[in-house]
């Protein structure tokens, strides 16, 4: 999930979409915007780990403290994880090039940015890339955001 932009409702709803689904792992890709949407992402059963994005304020002292009150891991700008053995890049991608190195790198199986707010499943090599597309609705009018299903590889949209 991404780009949340401070829409408590509709985090509220990607909160109960991926509780519903028993989601063991969260990916944030960025612009939660302000502090006080953290509470609700809190509200996950899953582990949550997210980067900033380029509308992020106060992320040190209160976007990263905050979210580490409620057991949310906000790693920087970029992160890697690694979930089932598969390697993933977490970035926001508001800096394009930087982006595209990473996608065509081939560095990583799976790379998840956010900040276009467009659902997005593409392939590049051997990397698949995802864009969750935005949670808070506000430029496509959709709600949206993807699964991973590290089994089968694939990935799939989901409107809230």
């Amino acid at each position: 999930m991404g780009d949340t932009h401070d829409n408590i409702p509709r985090v509220r709803d990607a909160v109960a979409f991926m509780n519903g689904r028993d989601v063991e792992l969260v990916l944030h890709t960025g612009d939660y915007v302000a502090p006080f949407i953290i509470p609700a992402l809190g509200e996950l059963k899953a582990t949550l780990i997210g980067v900033f994005g380029n509308n992020d304020g106060d992320r040190e002292n209160l976007l990263k403290r905050s979210a580490q009150e409620v057991g949310i891991e906000i790693r920087g700008n970029f992160t890697e994880v690694t979930e089932g053995g598969i390697r993933i890049g977490l970035i926001h991608g508001h800096e394009e090039p930087l982006v595209q190195a990473l996608i065509t790198g081939g560095g990583f199986d799976l790379l998840v940015h956010g900040h276009t707010h467009q659902p997005e499943v593409t392939r590049c090599g051997r990397t698949l890339v995802i864009n969750p597309g935005e949670v808070c609705g506000y430029l496509t009018g959709m709600a949206t955001v993807a699964t991973f299903d590290t089994l089968r590889g694939d990935a799939t949209h989901h409107p809230l």
